[in-house]
């Protein structure tokens, strides 16, 4: 297997100020193949890749590419290297353009010093029709769902010549007929020599696409193997000692009465096809009604619609027997909505901000005493308390937010919404981008909170996680309901089918009436 090693990281120790990241890790990466990466949050995957990349200087060890040795890499010298990389957190600007994006840094130019706009947004748009997305190339990036700034980041990277493609967490905001494009596409990269480094926290996606499996742990390597002789067991073991088998599972809930009622709610997207088209639904007490559906399916706004974001949406909706009025996002907060936003990052956390002042921001009106001042005692038992409750790991809640893995992040995020004490609680991939033990104690969170009578409405990409959880499923496709499914009429068939619906074209749809 040596000879095939097109790149090597040796005994590589990254030290920042009060934590190890990296313990002295070794890394083959072999020529033409898919080398998966897997680990906890914070096992130093991200920072491993950094390094390769050249965004961050190892302290100590070697890169040898090619037969070439390097104490480090600068970005320079890594692209020169033929190496590129799709970042977990999003590396856009929001203010330019999809294709101004794509090319950002090598742009295409008419003659010396005037870009080609005009040949990049075609090229741009060649790179959206080969992922099978239509995304128009003039499009401002702020103006992008999560899942669709992926593939933005996706389209950014295949528009290099590279030999060594990083992709870490491609996949998160994806939904599974986008990944199979996506799988699809590492295929042709394969057969054309190119080689990939994959990290994903989706594991069943790792056995299918993999060809070589690295675990790291806690900034160490574990071990290393073909992936031909691993399965999905050995990796949860490797990676926490765990069984996958516990992370999918639904709580013994009871169901009560409805908690929040939908009725054809409305809003308008282009001119030619509305975000939301007459959506209606009914969430009960304790139960978790999952939603799902394809990029460009109206699951987020259906979310952010009930929270209040949208102001221009019509149609009804009654929380806890109270029709709610205008959107106001204070007033649906302290009628007891909650979201826990797709973007954790942009939308959910305040990066310049300590845990303790996140965890607290969107419930300071509960520890406000006489209209002015903030509690200090009821704001540090409310911290206290969700520390414990969520099993935040961190070194103090008075540590900067950015200072938290993705996991742990994701656990202040959710941490916030409870304690606004909302009665409906609106998840939109609260899963994306952590790891499988993180997973298992966010789908345990959810479930206390279901068996203690709060409503959830789930939004997710992940069909295993949909099935496991939910206790009905309501299916989106192109702003419209196209499926509604019980426990026992959940199946990945059936949902994907659903979802597809509003994607098809008449002689498609003509044949699946006759099938």
């Amino acid at each position: 297997m040596e000879n095939n090693v097109i790149l090597k990281a040796e005994g590589i120790r990254k030290v920042y100020p009060g934590t190890t990241a990296l313990k002295g890790v070794d890394f083959n990466v072999y020529q033409g193949k898919v080398n998966v990466l897997v680990g906890e949050n914070g096992a130093g995957k991200s920072t491993l890749m950094k390094i390769l990349s050249g965004v961050e200087t190892p302290t100590s060890g070697k890169i040898t590419h090619n037969g070439s040795v390097f104490t480090h890499f600068t970005p320079k010298t890594a692209s020169e290297q033929g190496i590129g990389i799709i970042y977990q957190e999003l590396n856009l600007f929001p203010n330019m353009n999809v294709a101004e994006n794509i090319f950002l840094g090598k742009e295409l130019e008419s003659r010396p010093g005037w870009i080609d706009h005009k040949e990049q947004e075609s090229r741009a748009a060649d790179l959206m029709k080969k992922l099978e997305q239509d995304i128009d190339p003039r499009t401002l990036v702020q103006n992008l769902k999560v899942g669709q700034q992926q593939i933005v980041e996706i389209a950014k990277a295949l528009s290099e010549e590279v030999s060594i493609l990083i992709m870490d967490e491609p996949t998160s905001a994806l939904s599974k007929t986008e990944v199979d494009v996506l799988f699809q596409i590492i295929d042709e990269l394969k057969e054309n020599g190119v080689t990939i480094i994959y990290i994903s926290h989706r594991l069943e996606e790792l056995i299918q696409i993999g060809d070589y499996i690295t675990v790291l742990r806690d900034g160490a390597l574990i071990t290393e193997k073909p992936m031909e002789e691993v399965n999905l067991q050995w990796i949860v073991s490797s990676m926490v000692g765990g069984d996958s088998s516990k992370i999918f599972h639904s709580g013994n809930r009871s169901i009560g009465k409805t908690v929040l009622s939908v009725k054809d709610l409305f809003l308008q997207g282009s001119v030619e096809e509305p975000l939301l088209n007459n959506v209606s639904l009914e969430l009960k007490k304790g139960e978790v009604l999952g939603i799902y559906g394809l990029l460009g399916a109206g699951r987020s706004e259906l979310l952010e619609s009930i929270m209040g974001l949208h102001e221009d949406i019509s149609g009804e909706i009654v929380c806890d027997d109270e029709v709610l009025g205008e959107p106001d996002i204070r007033d649906r907060i302290q009628k007891g909505i909650a979201l826990v936003p797709e973007d954790r990052q942009r939308e959910g956390l305040v990066q310049s901000m300590s845990v303790s002042h996140n965890l607290t921001l969107a419930g300071l009106w509960r520890i406000v005493q006489k209209k002015v001042h903030i509690g200090s005692k009821k704001e540090t038992e409310s911290v206290d308390n969700m520390f414990q409750g969520m099993s935040i790991k961190a070194a103090g809640p008075e540590v900067l937010i950015t200072s938290l893995s993705g996991g742990n992040q994701q656990k202040v995020v959710f941490g916030k919404s409870l304690l606004t004490n909302p009665k409906v609680l609106l998840l939109d991939e609260p899963t994306r981008g952590i790891d499988v033990g993180a997973k298992g104690e966010i789908f345990n969170i959810m479930n206390d909170l279901a068996e203690k009578g709060l409503g959830i409405l789930l939004v997710t990409s992940e069909i295993k996680e949909i099935m496991a959880i939910c206790d009905r499923v309501i299916v989106l496709s192109k702003g419209k309901v196209t499926g509604h499914f019980e426990k026992n009429e959940i199946s990945e068939e059936a949902l994907v089918n659903a979802s597809a619906i509003g994607h098809m074209t008449t002689s498609q749809r003509t044949k699946r009436e006759k099938a």
